[in-house]
Protein backbone atom coordinates (compact mmCIF):
# COMPACT_ATOMS: atom_id res chain seq x y z
CA UNK A 1 0.00 0.00 0.00
CA UNK A 2 1.29 3.27 -0.90
CA UNK A 3 -1.28 5.65 0.94
CA UNK A 4 -3.36 4.49 4.00
CA UNK A 5 -6.71 6.31 4.97
CA UNK A 6 -6.79 6.12 8.70
CA UNK A 7 -9.36 6.31 11.00
CA UNK A 8 -12.21 7.39 8.94
CA UNK A 9 -16.02 6.76 8.81
CA UNK A 10 -16.87 5.04 5.13
CA UNK A 11 -19.69 6.23 3.62
CA UNK A 12 -21.16 4.20 0.33
CA UNK A 13 -24.92 3.77 -0.79
CA UNK A 14 -25.58 1.32 1.03
CA UNK A 15 -23.36 1.58 4.11
CA UNK A 16 -21.20 3.59 6.82
CA UNK A 17 -18.89 1.97 9.07
CA UNK A 18 -15.62 2.69 10.81
CA UNK A 19 -12.59 1.99 8.59
CA UNK A 20 -8.94 2.46 7.36
CA UNK A 21 -8.48 2.21 3.58
CA UNK A 22 -5.51 1.40 2.07
CA UNK A 23 -4.25 2.44 -1.42
CA UNK A 24 -2.03 0.95 -3.94
CA UNK A 25 -1.35 1.75 -7.72
CA UNK A 26 -4.22 3.58 -7.86
CA UNK A 27 -6.52 1.07 -6.40
CA UNK A 28 -7.97 0.42 -3.24
CA UNK A 29 -6.13 -2.74 -1.38
CA UNK A 30 -7.50 -3.14 1.41
CA UNK A 31 -9.77 -2.02 3.67
CA UNK A 32 -9.95 -2.99 7.50
CA UNK A 33 -10.72 -1.95 11.12
CA UNK A 34 -7.15 -1.27 11.48
CA UNK A 35 -4.41 -1.57 8.58
CA UNK A 36 -0.95 -1.73 9.27
CA UNK A 37 1.75 0.87 9.30
CA UNK A 38 3.70 0.68 5.91
CA UNK A 39 6.77 2.32 5.54
CA UNK A 40 7.02 4.84 3.15
CA UNK A 41 3.26 5.21 2.81
CA UNK A 42 1.50 8.54 2.62
CA UNK A 43 -0.93 8.37 6.09
CA UNK A 44 -4.07 10.30 6.12
CA UNK A 45 -5.55 11.06 8.87
CA UNK A 46 -9.75 11.18 8.28
CA UNK A 47 -10.54 11.42 12.38
CA UNK A 48 -14.21 13.00 12.60
CA UNK A 49 -14.27 12.38 8.85
CA UNK A 50 -15.82 10.47 6.07
CA UNK A 51 -14.77 8.90 3.81
CA UNK A 52 -16.87 8.73 0.59
CA UNK A 53 -16.53 7.85 -3.28
CA UNK A 54 -15.51 11.37 -5.41
CA UNK A 55 -18.64 12.64 -6.48
CA UNK A 56 -19.46 11.76 -10.35
CA UNK A 57 -20.92 14.65 -12.55
CA UNK A 58 -22.28 13.07 -15.40
CA UNK A 59 -23.53 16.51 -17.44
CA UNK A 60 -20.81 18.64 -17.98
CA UNK A 61 -20.32 21.17 -21.01
CA UNK A 62 -16.28 22.07 -20.62
CA UNK A 63 -14.87 24.74 -23.49
CA UNK A 64 -18.00 24.39 -25.17
CA UNK A 65 -19.00 26.38 -28.47
CA UNK A 66 -22.97 27.94 -27.99
CA UNK A 67 -24.76 30.92 -27.79
CA UNK A 68 -22.48 32.83 -29.86
CA UNK A 69 -19.58 32.25 -27.30
CA UNK A 70 -17.22 29.13 -25.81
CA UNK A 71 -17.46 28.49 -22.20
CA UNK A 72 -15.65 29.81 -19.91
CA UNK A 73 -13.99 26.51 -17.87
CA UNK A 74 -12.34 24.22 -20.04
CA UNK A 75 -11.36 20.56 -19.47
CA UNK A 76 -8.30 21.71 -17.57
CA UNK A 77 -9.58 23.97 -15.37
CA UNK A 78 -13.14 22.21 -15.19
CA UNK A 79 -11.18 19.22 -13.78
CA UNK A 80 -9.58 21.13 -11.35
CA UNK A 81 -12.84 22.41 -10.18
CA UNK A 82 -14.66 19.52 -10.23
CA UNK A 83 -11.24 18.23 -7.69
CA UNK A 84 -11.88 20.95 -5.23
CA UNK A 85 -15.81 20.23 -4.58
CA UNK A 86 -14.73 16.54 -4.39
CA UNK A 87 -15.94 15.53 -7.77
CA UNK A 88 -13.21 13.24 -9.13
CA UNK A 89 -15.24 12.60 -12.60
CA UNK A 90 -16.72 14.00 -15.12
CA UNK A 91 -18.67 12.96 -18.48
CA UNK A 92 -18.86 15.70 -20.84
CA UNK A 93 -20.35 15.45 -24.56
CA UNK A 94 -18.92 14.68 -28.00
CA UNK A 95 -22.23 16.39 -30.06
CA UNK A 96 -21.99 15.28 -33.48
CA UNK A 97 -21.68 17.92 -36.64
CA UNK A 98 -24.38 17.86 -39.15
CA UNK A 99 -23.21 15.08 -42.14
CA UNK A 100 -20.38 13.94 -39.96
CA UNK A 101 -19.65 11.00 -37.79
CA UNK A 102 -19.67 10.77 -33.68
CA UNK A 103 -16.83 9.63 -33.82
CA UNK A 104 -15.58 12.58 -35.09
CA UNK A 105 -17.23 14.19 -32.97
CA UNK A 106 -15.29 12.34 -30.06
CA UNK A 107 -12.01 12.69 -31.66
CA UNK A 108 -12.07 16.15 -31.73
CA UNK A 109 -13.31 16.37 -28.02
CA UNK A 110 -10.99 13.84 -27.09
CA UNK A 111 -8.07 15.91 -28.16
CA UNK A 112 -9.10 18.54 -26.09
CA UNK A 113 -9.27 16.89 -23.26
CA UNK A 114 -6.66 14.66 -23.12
CA UNK A 115 -2.99 15.52 -21.86
CA UNK A 116 -5.10 18.49 -19.95
CA UNK A 117 -7.84 16.57 -17.67
CA UNK A 118 -7.00 16.76 -13.89
CA UNK A 119 -9.25 14.19 -13.14
CA UNK A 120 -10.64 11.01 -15.69
CA UNK A 121 -13.23 11.67 -17.54
CA UNK A 122 -15.76 10.12 -20.00
CA UNK A 123 -18.06 11.16 -23.16
CA UNK A 124 -21.58 10.90 -23.87
CA UNK A 125 -22.21 11.04 -27.44
CA UNK A 126 -24.37 13.76 -29.41
CA UNK A 127 -27.06 12.74 -31.94
CA UNK A 128 -28.18 15.43 -34.66
CA UNK A 129 -27.86 13.13 -37.76
CA UNK A 130 -29.49 9.82 -36.98
CA UNK A 131 -28.99 9.12 -40.62
CA UNK A 132 -25.35 9.37 -40.15
CA UNK A 133 -25.39 8.21 -36.51
CA UNK A 134 -27.68 4.99 -37.16
CA UNK A 135 -24.42 3.62 -39.37
CA UNK A 136 -22.08 3.77 -35.99
CA UNK A 137 -24.26 3.65 -33.58
CA UNK A 138 -23.05 0.49 -32.14
CA UNK A 139 -19.73 0.74 -33.06
CA UNK A 140 -19.49 3.72 -30.78
CA UNK A 141 -21.07 2.10 -28.17
CA UNK A 142 -18.35 -0.81 -28.12
CA UNK A 143 -16.01 2.26 -28.59
CA UNK A 144 -16.89 3.03 -24.65
CA UNK A 145 -19.16 5.19 -25.05
CA UNK A 146 -22.86 3.85 -24.24
CA UNK A 147 -24.84 6.48 -23.98
CA UNK A 148 -26.46 9.35 -26.50
CA UNK A 149 -27.81 13.02 -25.67
CA UNK A 150 -30.67 13.88 -28.32
CA UNK A 151 -32.41 17.31 -28.04
CA UNK A 152 -36.43 18.42 -28.36
CA UNK A 153 -35.11 21.51 -28.64
CA UNK A 154 -32.53 23.57 -30.66
CA UNK A 155 -34.20 24.32 -34.39
CA UNK A 156 -31.91 27.10 -34.82
CA UNK A 157 -28.77 25.06 -33.83
CA UNK A 158 -29.84 21.95 -35.70
CA UNK A 159 -29.32 19.59 -32.91
CA UNK A 160 -33.49 18.62 -32.67
CA UNK A 161 -34.50 15.60 -32.83
CA UNK A 162 -38.14 14.85 -34.29
CA UNK A 163 -40.44 12.18 -32.91
CA UNK A 164 -39.88 9.50 -35.49
CA UNK A 165 -35.51 9.69 -35.64
CA UNK A 166 -36.15 9.80 -31.37
CA UNK A 167 -38.29 6.57 -32.00
CA UNK A 168 -35.68 5.00 -33.98
CA UNK A 169 -32.90 5.64 -31.37
CA UNK A 170 -34.70 4.53 -28.82
CA UNK A 171 -35.93 1.32 -30.50
CA UNK A 172 -31.52 0.53 -31.01
CA UNK A 173 -30.95 1.01 -27.31
CA UNK A 174 -33.59 -1.80 -26.59
CA UNK A 175 -30.81 -4.37 -28.18
CA UNK A 176 -27.72 -3.00 -27.82
CA UNK A 177 -28.03 -2.05 -23.96
CA UNK A 178 -26.91 1.93 -24.71
CA UNK A 179 -29.40 4.57 -23.27
CA UNK A 180 -30.95 7.41 -24.77
CA UNK A 181 -30.43 11.34 -23.02
CA UNK A 182 -32.94 13.24 -23.60
CA UNK A 183 -33.51 17.40 -23.25
CA UNK A 184 -36.71 17.43 -23.08
CA UNK A 185 -38.99 20.62 -24.02
CA UNK A 186 -41.45 21.10 -26.51
CA UNK A 187 -39.84 23.07 -29.30
CA UNK A 188 -42.71 24.07 -31.29
CA UNK A 189 -44.41 25.73 -27.78
CA UNK A 190 -41.19 27.46 -27.07
CA UNK A 191 -40.88 29.15 -30.28
CA UNK A 192 -45.11 29.96 -30.57
CA UNK A 193 -44.34 32.33 -27.18
CA UNK A 194 -40.93 33.51 -27.67
CA UNK A 195 -43.19 35.10 -31.33
CA UNK A 196 -45.46 36.38 -29.05
CA UNK A 197 -43.24 37.62 -26.62
CA UNK A 198 -40.19 38.68 -28.54
CA UNK A 199 -41.37 42.07 -29.36
CA UNK A 200 -41.37 43.52 -25.74
CA UNK A 201 -37.87 42.01 -25.16
CA UNK A 202 -36.81 44.92 -23.86
CA UNK A 203 -39.43 45.73 -21.23
CA UNK A 204 -39.45 42.44 -19.78
CA UNK A 205 -35.47 42.12 -19.44
CA UNK A 206 -34.67 38.57 -18.24
CA UNK A 207 -37.94 37.38 -17.24
CA UNK A 208 -38.93 36.96 -20.46
CA UNK A 209 -37.58 33.80 -20.42
CA UNK A 210 -39.43 32.72 -17.54
CA UNK A 211 -42.86 33.08 -19.65
CA UNK A 212 -41.55 32.29 -22.79
CA UNK A 213 -40.63 28.57 -21.41
CA UNK A 214 -43.17 27.46 -19.01
CA UNK A 215 -43.36 24.40 -16.76
CA UNK A 216 -45.48 22.53 -19.49
CA UNK A 217 -43.27 22.94 -22.12
CA UNK A 218 -40.91 20.26 -20.25
CA UNK A 219 -43.79 18.17 -19.20
CA UNK A 220 -44.76 17.60 -22.31
CA UNK A 221 -42.31 17.00 -23.82
CA UNK A 222 -41.04 14.62 -21.18
CA UNK A 223 -44.74 12.43 -21.28
CA UNK A 224 -43.74 11.97 -25.02
CA UNK A 225 -40.27 10.80 -24.85
CA UNK A 226 -41.82 8.44 -21.98
CA UNK A 227 -44.35 6.98 -24.57
CA UNK A 228 -41.41 6.36 -26.88
CA UNK A 229 -39.40 4.42 -24.83
CA UNK A 230 -42.42 2.96 -23.58
CA UNK A 231 -43.43 1.57 -27.03
CA UNK A 232 -39.89 0.32 -27.96
CA UNK A 233 -38.92 -1.17 -24.51
CA UNK A 234 -35.93 1.73 -25.09
CA UNK A 235 -33.14 3.55 -22.33
CA UNK A 236 -34.47 6.79 -21.41
CA UNK A 237 -32.56 9.47 -19.39
CA UNK A 238 -34.27 12.64 -18.62
CA UNK A 239 -31.07 15.61 -18.08
CA UNK A 240 -31.70 18.31 -16.19
CA UNK A 241 -35.55 17.82 -15.13
CA UNK A 242 -36.33 21.38 -13.69
CA UNK A 243 -40.30 20.91 -12.74
CA UNK A 244 -42.50 19.15 -10.60
CA UNK A 245 -44.95 18.09 -13.55
CA UNK A 246 -41.94 16.59 -15.30
CA UNK A 247 -41.65 14.84 -12.29
CA UNK A 248 -44.80 13.46 -12.21
CA UNK A 249 -44.32 12.20 -15.72
CA UNK A 250 -41.52 10.16 -14.62
CA UNK A 251 -42.90 8.45 -11.68
CA UNK A 252 -46.10 7.68 -14.11
CA UNK A 253 -43.56 5.92 -16.67
CA UNK A 254 -41.71 4.20 -14.08
CA UNK A 255 -44.58 2.94 -12.17
CA UNK A 256 -45.62 1.34 -15.68
CA UNK A 257 -42.07 -0.22 -15.94
CA UNK A 258 -40.68 2.35 -18.46
CA UNK A 259 -37.21 1.90 -18.11
CA UNK A 260 -36.92 5.66 -17.57
CA UNK A 261 -34.57 7.70 -14.62
CA UNK A 262 -34.23 11.41 -14.46
CA UNK A 263 -31.30 13.71 -12.95
CA UNK A 264 -31.37 17.26 -11.54
CA UNK A 265 -29.39 20.24 -10.54
CA UNK A 266 -28.77 21.89 -7.07
CA UNK A 267 -29.87 24.79 -9.33
CA UNK A 268 -33.48 23.56 -9.95
CA UNK A 269 -33.45 21.91 -5.94
CA UNK A 270 -32.20 25.86 -4.68
CA UNK A 271 -32.87 29.03 -7.07
CA UNK A 272 -36.11 29.95 -8.81
CA UNK A 273 -37.45 32.32 -11.36
CA UNK A 274 -37.80 35.47 -9.04
CA UNK A 275 -34.27 35.98 -9.70
CA UNK A 276 -35.07 36.78 -13.44
CA UNK A 277 -35.91 40.16 -11.63
CA UNK A 278 -33.43 41.21 -9.78
CA UNK A 279 -30.33 43.41 -11.34
CA UNK A 280 -28.46 40.77 -12.88
CA UNK A 281 -31.58 38.17 -13.64
CA UNK A 282 -29.64 37.82 -16.79
CA UNK A 283 -26.81 35.59 -15.07
CA UNK A 284 -29.16 32.92 -14.40
CA UNK A 285 -30.57 32.47 -17.72
CA UNK A 286 -30.06 28.86 -18.73
CA UNK A 287 -31.99 25.85 -20.66
CA UNK A 288 -34.35 24.65 -19.11
CA UNK A 289 -34.90 27.98 -16.82
CA UNK A 290 -35.35 28.17 -12.93
CA UNK A 291 -38.76 27.99 -12.49
CA UNK A 292 -41.37 28.58 -9.69
CA UNK A 293 -40.16 28.09 -6.20
CA UNK A 294 -43.28 25.12 -5.95
CA UNK A 295 -40.90 22.96 -8.39
CA UNK A 296 -38.00 22.98 -5.71
CA UNK A 297 -40.02 21.31 -3.27
CA UNK A 298 -41.42 18.64 -6.04
CA UNK A 299 -38.20 17.76 -7.01
CA UNK A 300 -36.74 17.38 -3.66
CA UNK A 301 -39.86 14.75 -3.09
CA UNK A 302 -38.60 13.47 -6.46
CA UNK A 303 -35.12 12.52 -5.07
CA UNK A 304 -36.99 11.09 -1.72
CA UNK A 305 -39.47 8.91 -3.73
CA UNK A 306 -36.61 7.85 -5.97
CA UNK A 307 -38.11 8.72 -8.97
CA UNK A 308 -35.38 11.16 -9.35
CA UNK A 309 -32.20 9.03 -8.83
CA UNK A 310 -28.86 11.28 -9.93
CA UNK A 311 -27.99 14.78 -9.41
CA UNK A 312 -25.58 16.57 -12.40
CA UNK A 313 -24.38 20.02 -12.36
CA UNK A 314 -25.45 20.87 -16.09
CA UNK A 315 -22.29 23.55 -15.91
CA UNK A 316 -21.90 25.41 -19.04
CA UNK A 317 -19.81 28.46 -17.63
CA UNK A 318 -20.12 32.06 -19.21
CA UNK A 319 -18.65 34.72 -17.18
CA UNK A 320 -20.57 38.35 -16.81
CA UNK A 321 -18.68 39.63 -20.10
CA UNK A 322 -20.14 36.49 -21.80
CA UNK A 323 -23.24 36.44 -20.12
CA UNK A 324 -23.41 40.68 -21.33
CA UNK A 325 -23.86 40.07 -24.78
CA UNK A 326 -27.54 39.70 -23.92
CA UNK A 327 -27.96 43.46 -24.65
CA UNK A 328 -31.28 43.53 -22.81
CA UNK A 329 -32.75 40.73 -24.95
CA UNK A 330 -34.14 37.61 -23.35
CA UNK A 331 -33.44 35.62 -26.33
CA UNK A 332 -30.07 36.20 -26.70
CA UNK A 333 -28.76 34.84 -23.16
CA UNK A 334 -25.86 32.94 -23.46
CA UNK A 335 -27.41 29.68 -21.35
CA UNK A 336 -25.75 28.21 -18.53
CA UNK A 337 -24.03 28.53 -15.16
CA UNK A 338 -21.00 26.98 -13.46
CA UNK A 339 -22.03 24.66 -10.76
CA UNK A 340 -19.65 20.93 -10.90
CA UNK A 341 -17.25 22.67 -7.75
CA UNK A 342 -20.19 23.61 -5.63
CA UNK A 343 -22.79 20.63 -6.25
CA UNK A 344 -21.31 18.42 -3.51
CA UNK A 345 -21.34 21.30 -0.19
CA UNK A 346 -24.62 22.02 -1.52
CA UNK A 347 -26.18 18.62 -1.38
CA UNK A 348 -24.41 17.92 2.23
CA UNK A 349 -25.68 21.16 3.63
CA UNK A 350 -29.03 21.50 2.08
CA UNK A 351 -29.71 18.03 0.94
CA UNK A 352 -28.45 15.73 4.10
CA UNK A 353 -28.37 18.72 6.37
CA UNK A 354 -32.04 20.11 6.00
CA UNK A 355 -33.31 16.58 6.19
CA UNK A 356 -33.74 15.78 2.55
CA UNK A 357 -32.13 12.34 2.50
CA UNK A 358 -29.56 10.53 4.11
CA UNK A 359 -25.70 10.56 3.82
CA UNK A 360 -25.82 7.13 1.95
CA UNK A 361 -28.54 8.79 -0.37
CA UNK A 362 -26.45 11.65 -0.64
CA UNK A 363 -23.49 9.09 -2.12
CA UNK A 364 -25.56 7.08 -4.16
CA UNK A 365 -27.25 10.41 -6.36
CA UNK A 366 -23.63 11.82 -6.66
CA UNK A 367 -21.80 8.91 -7.35
CA UNK A 368 -23.16 5.27 -7.23
CA UNK A 369 -25.74 5.72 -9.50
CA UNK A 370 -24.77 7.82 -11.99
CA UNK A 371 -21.39 4.95 -12.02
CA UNK A 372 -24.31 2.24 -12.59
CA UNK A 373 -26.21 3.78 -14.93
CA UNK A 374 -23.63 4.78 -17.08
CA UNK A 375 -21.71 1.84 -16.43
CA UNK A 376 -19.00 2.83 -14.61
CA UNK A 377 -19.69 0.26 -11.46
CA UNK A 378 -18.04 -0.51 -9.52
CA UNK A 379 -15.06 1.02 -10.81
CA UNK A 380 -16.21 4.38 -9.68
CA UNK A 381 -19.11 5.06 -7.39
CA UNK A 382 -17.96 2.98 -4.40
CA UNK A 383 -15.59 2.33 -2.01
CA UNK A 384 -14.73 -1.34 -2.14
CA UNK A 385 -11.27 -3.74 -2.42
CA UNK A 386 -10.57 -3.23 -6.23
CA UNK A 387 -12.41 0.17 -7.07
CA UNK A 388 -10.49 2.97 -8.24
CA UNK A 389 -9.39 5.21 -5.59
CA UNK A 390 -11.56 7.97 -6.36
CA UNK A 391 -11.75 9.44 -2.64
CA UNK A 392 -13.33 12.49 -0.90
CA UNK A 393 -12.45 13.13 2.64
CA UNK A 394 -15.16 14.99 3.69
CA UNK A 395 -14.75 17.14 6.58
CA UNK A 396 -18.50 17.21 7.82
CA UNK A 397 -18.04 20.47 10.68
CA UNK A 398 -15.82 23.07 7.78
CA UNK A 399 -17.98 25.67 6.96
CA UNK A 400 -17.61 27.63 4.21
CA UNK A 401 -18.96 31.15 2.44
CA UNK A 402 -19.44 30.46 -1.02
CA UNK A 403 -18.02 32.70 -3.22
CA UNK A 404 -16.50 33.20 -7.10
CA UNK A 405 -13.51 35.26 -5.33
CA UNK A 406 -12.11 31.70 -3.68
CA UNK A 407 -13.60 29.27 -6.30
CA UNK A 408 -10.71 27.49 -8.81
CA UNK A 409 -13.60 28.22 -11.85
CA UNK A 410 -12.84 30.22 -14.33
CA UNK A 411 -15.89 32.28 -13.87
CA UNK A 412 -16.36 35.75 -11.72
CA UNK A 413 -19.76 35.04 -10.61
CA UNK A 414 -21.75 32.29 -9.02
CA UNK A 415 -24.96 31.79 -8.85
CA UNK A 416 -24.96 30.54 -5.07
CA UNK A 417 -22.55 33.91 -4.04
CA UNK A 418 -22.70 34.37 -0.49
CA UNK A 419 -24.19 30.62 0.66
CA UNK A 420 -23.22 29.44 3.69
CA UNK A 421 -22.33 25.78 3.70
CA UNK A 422 -21.35 23.58 6.24
CA UNK A 423 -19.56 20.16 4.86
CA UNK A 424 -17.06 20.53 2.48
CA UNK A 425 -13.68 18.24 0.63
CA UNK A 426 -10.93 17.87 3.38
CA UNK A 427 -8.87 15.82 0.82
CA UNK A 428 -9.87 14.68 -2.98
CA UNK A 429 -8.09 11.61 -4.39
CA UNK A 430 -8.13 10.78 -8.01
CA UNK A 431 -7.14 7.01 -8.38
CA UNK A 432 -5.16 7.34 -5.46
CA UNK A 433 -3.38 10.96 -6.30
CA UNK A 434 -4.35 13.83 -3.67
CA UNK A 435 -5.79 16.46 -6.17
CA UNK A 436 -7.35 18.99 -3.97
CA UNK A 437 -6.78 19.41 0.01
CA UNK A 438 -9.01 22.15 1.22
CA UNK A 439 -10.68 23.49 -1.52
CA UNK A 440 -7.75 24.05 -3.70
CA UNK A 441 -6.36 22.04 -6.50
CA UNK A 442 -2.73 20.33 -6.06
CA UNK A 443 -2.67 18.06 -8.32
CA UNK A 444 -1.32 17.73 -12.08
CA UNK A 445 -2.73 19.12 -15.02
CA UNK A 446 -2.96 15.93 -17.09
CA UNK A 447 -3.17 13.24 -14.34
CA UNK A 448 -6.69 12.20 -15.69
CA UNK A 449 -7.84 9.70 -18.53
CA UNK A 450 -10.65 8.75 -20.81
CA UNK A 451 -12.53 6.38 -19.28
CA UNK A 452 -14.45 3.82 -21.28
CA UNK A 453 -17.43 2.18 -20.20
CA UNK A 454 -20.08 -0.52 -20.73
CA UNK A 455 -23.26 -0.72 -21.89
CA UNK A 456 -26.63 -2.32 -20.08
CA UNK A 457 -26.04 0.15 -17.33
CA UNK A 458 -28.85 -0.42 -15.05
CA UNK A 459 -30.28 0.62 -10.78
Amino acid sequence: MDTIIRNGTVVTAAETYRADVGISKGRIEAIAAHLPDVPGATVIDATGKFVMPGGIDVHVHLELPFCGTVSKDDFANGTKAGACGGVTMLVDFAIQSKGKSIMEAVEGRRQLADGRVATDYALHGGITDWEMAEKEFDSVVDYGIPSFKMFMVYRSQGWIADDGTLLQALDATSRNGARILVHAENDDAIQMLLRKYGPQAQELGAWGHAITRPDYTEAEAISRAIRWAEETHGRLYIVHMSTGKGNDEVLRGQARGVDVQAETCPQYLLLNEELFKGKNGHLYGTCPQLRHADNCRRLWKGLQERSVQVVGTDTCTFDTKQKAMWSGDFRKIPFGMPGVETMMPLMYTFGVGQGHFSLNRMVELTAANPARLFGMYPEKGTIAVGSDADIVVWDPDRQVTLSAANLQTNCDWSPFEGYKVKGYPHVTLSRGRIVAKEGKFVGEEGWGKFVKRRPGGTL
